[in-house]
């Protein structure tokens, strides 16, 4: 495989794709450093498989600068697939034969020598923990056992790339989480993983950066912390034991949602460490000490909605800038 000291995995550059008059993908900028976990998220038919696609060369975008492992994805196709590999959202396992099978005719389709593929095959059987299925037809697994499977044939020829198009769809959470933990290893080891899901914790636990698609544009790209303080919502919870300590609190924070049952002040805020700095430094100048203090930040839950397409009336309640403002739609940084 060729070497490449280009520190982007992935750079796409002006990417547009359509359909007949249907614009997919409306000119988008894409950055993923080496070794890291980049999750494209966005609602059905928001172009995330096509992205998937295009980057993968299985299909020919209409325009863009791309880039994949350093090499012009235009010019250059064969050095992007001997760079990359792809687990899409349906299985390539084919059912009839043997999980071992199935890694050999990857290995077959990789122009592996025989000893080398069988080695291939016998070492991520053993990692994906199918070893013991192995002379076993595949149409016996179970959907997390073929899924494995599906990843660990993606891995024959030791791709440095790895696309994975919503590979936990229909999984429960055992194998899901199953899923994850192989996903980290091999980021571990230096591999870079382009992850397009439907579940949003999914992202937040695996990815370093996260884009949001929608309606062909990137509308907000950043770490998951940094997209939930896009959205309102967030807040600092105080909580007290005695009366007394609650009340002196409510004259030091004044501008507070408050419940006198819990003895509990509600705070805007959105978590950054500044503005945690600013309410401890307004109680200890007052003397009080807070018995419990939470931070309450929106979820990526939040972020899908208050970024993506829904009725009119629920986008204005969730923010009133995620669609009408240029920060809403501007890349964090």
């Amino acid at each position: 495989m060729t070497k490449t000291t280009d520190p982007l995995a992935i750079s796409a550059t002006g990417l547009r794709k359509s359909y007949g008059e249907k614009t997919v993908l409306d000119g988008i900028d894409l950055r993923v450093p080496v070794g890291t976990v980049f999750s494209l998220l966005g609602p059905n038919g928001a172009g995330k498989t096509t992205t998937v696609q295009i980057l993968s060369t299985l299909v020919a975008a209409d325009a863009g600068e791309l880039r994949v492992n350093g090499h012009d994805l235009a010019s250059e196709p064969q050095a992007v697939r001997a760079a990359i590999g792809v687990t899409g959202q349906f299985s390539a396992v084919d059912n009839m034969i043997t999980g071992e099978e199935n890694m050999l005719l990857m290995a077959d389709l990789h122009h592996l020598p025989r000893r080398e593929g069988r080695r291939f095959a016998a070492e991520l059987l053993e990692r994906f923990e199918l070893a013991g299925a192995a002379k076993k037809p595949a149409v016996t697994y179970s959907g997390g056992m073929r899924r494995r499977l599906d990843l660990a044939m993606t891995l024959v020829g030791s791709p440095r790339i790895i696309f994975l198009d919503e590979p936990t769809t229909g999984l429960d959470p055992r194998s899901r989480h199953t899923m994850w933990h192989i996903i980290r290893e091999l980021v571990a080891e230096g591999v870079t993983v382009f992850l397009t899901t439907q579940h949003l914790d999914e992202a937040d636990q695996l990815a370093d950066r996260i884009a949001v698609l929608n309606g062909g544009e990137i509308v907000a790209q950043g770490t998951a912390g940094e997209l939930k303080r896009l959205v309102p919502g967030g807040h600092v919870r105080l909580r007290f034991a005695e009366p007394q300590a609650y009340a002196h609190a409510t004259d030091a924070l004044p501008d507070t949602f408050r419940s006198e049952e819990s003895l509990s002040l509600t705070i805007p805020s959105g978590g950054s460490q500044r503005e945690l700095r600013a309410i401890i430094d307004r109680l200890d100048a007052a003397g009080i000490e807070a018995d419990e203090l939470t931070v309450h930040t929106p979820d990526l839950d939040d972020v899908f909605f208050a970024l993506t397409d829904q009725p009119a009336a629920a986008t204005a309640s969730a923010t009133p800038t995620a669609s009408a403002t240029p920060a809403a739609k501007e890349t964090v940084r």
